[in-house]
């Protein structure tokens, strides 16, 4: 429902810029994983430190999530998101340009724990911004993510193809987007500016929330695993996609760069056209849906006779996968706002959001180890077995009587846009 004294105008203003922040973050971070291999080179990082350096990302990633939960108590979301998103886009300069491994390493820390904060905090206002509509808009936000992440690495490639150093590729991008994204966040919309209060009395009623909040948590738990299980299959097509289609399947080098790319054009389209489904069919039906896709994906890929039918299996993957993440966040903002407790939304979305860093972090170690000691084509059906696990949990995405569009849309005081 559009909350009393906000106006359309307001919630358009502030579904473009959060859809502006969730564009930029894409770019950003497609820019840093994508030139992995050069920042290895230009600081001396040996093969074996680099993984200490990549998972030390997610693990502070996961704590500026941990953070952000706290500090929301007390500084609305669109104040943490307005501040972290220049910092994420300073740290990713930095990493460019300092001149020691140390500097470096430390510009990878300030990089996590502020990536960590961004997350939690965007999609605590997408949330919100969802609720305020009445309809679902969630994907629509990822769908900028990975507009913009299919932005940042083809940025990446043409650097790499002109031979830039990193601080010539990162110097220019940071120039446009760090001014960008904090005038963008002058026209944030979170929970307290929706809420009607007087502020005072929501700042109360919002601390209490929060801290009521923690006794529903376990209802969170399926979420959770949700969440931590659909970035294990993330992960294995962003790590192994590439070694699988060229070691396994027997691609050129050239064929074997395709898959990922593919995958990103079909997560995209798959978010750009999510929230239709959604709104026509429920969420849960979308994620029952999602998880089915993703599954015969896996096991297309585990099961392909040649490189063509692996690529046909991560394009499954892509659109299968998409529809996840984005819907778990909103499902437990759901569940949260059940509890009519002010704070508890932004509670859970900082609680399940250290998940995505967890399932980053378990997926890439998990298929290598048991392509290592079984074998590849096995090894894919593990984290299909995991998302699998979400047709499980799929209730927990049904919003029951308040389902969002079209056949299933609740009542409301004004449409906005």
């Amino acid at each position: 429902m559009t909350a009393p004294g906000v106006p359309e105008a307001q919630l358009r203003h502030g579904r473009g810029s959060l859809a502006l922040s969730f564009f930029i973050q894409g770019a950003v971070f497609a820019l840093l994983v994508t030139r992995i291999p050069a920042i290895q080179d230009r600081y001396g990082i040996s093969d074996g430190l680099l993984p200490v350096f990549l998972a030390a990302v997610p693990v502070l990633a996961g704590a500026g999530s941990v953070v952000t939960e706290h500090l929301v108590k007390r500084v609305r979301p669109s104040v943490v998101l307005r501040c972290a998103q220049p910092v994420v886009c300073l740290a990713l300069l930095a990493v460019g340009s300092v001149g020691s491994m140390a500097q470096v390493a430390c510009a990878l820390a300030v990089f996590g724990l502020s990536v960590g904060a961004l997350d939690a905090s965007m999609n605590m206002l997408g949330v919100t911004l969802q609720r305020a509509y009445g309809r679902s808009i969630m994907l629509g936000f990822h769908a900028a993510y990975s507009l913009g992440g299919i932005a940042g690495a083809s940025l990446a490639w043409a650097g790499a193809h002109w031979q830039l150093s990193l601080a010539a590729l990162y110097g220019p991008v940071v120039l446009v987007l760090t001014p960008l994204a904090w005038v963008a966040g002058r026209w944030f919309v979170d929970r307290r500016t929706v809420d009607p209060q007087p502020a005072d009395r929501q700042a109360v009623a919002y601390q209490e929330g929060a801290a009521k909040a923690s006794l529903g948590m376990r209802l969170l738990l399926p979420l959770c695993l949700v969440m931590a299980f659909a970035y294990i299959g993330d992960s294995t097509v962003s790590n192994w996609s590439a070694k699988y289609l060229q070691d396994v399947l027997g691609s050129s080098e050239q064929l074997a760069t395709v898959p990922y790319n593919v995958y990103m054009v079909t997560t995209l389209l798959g978010r750009a056209f999510g929230d239709l489904g959604v709104r026509r069919f429920g969420a849960a039906a979308v994620v029952r849906a999602g998880t089915v896709i993703a599954a015969g994906g896996f096991a297309l890929v585990a099961a392909a006779p040649g490189a063509w039918t692996g690529m046909a299996g991560f394009t499954l993957l892509g659109l299968g996968l998409c529809v996840i993440v984005p819907q778990t966040f909103a499902a437990a903002g759901r569940l949260a706002d059940e509890s009519h407790h002010p704070g508890a939304s932004d509670t859970a979305i900082a609680r399940l959001n250290i998940f995505n860093y967890v399932g980053f972090l378990i997926g890439s170690p998990l298929v290598g180890a048991l392509g290592d000691a079984w074998s590849y084509r096995g090894a894919m059906l593990v984290p299909m077995a995991l998302v699998l696990v979400t047709l499980a949990y799929a209730r927990s995405f049904d919003p029951g009587r308040e389902l969002y569009g079209d056949d299933h849309e609740r009542p409301r005081t004004a449409d906005v846009g």
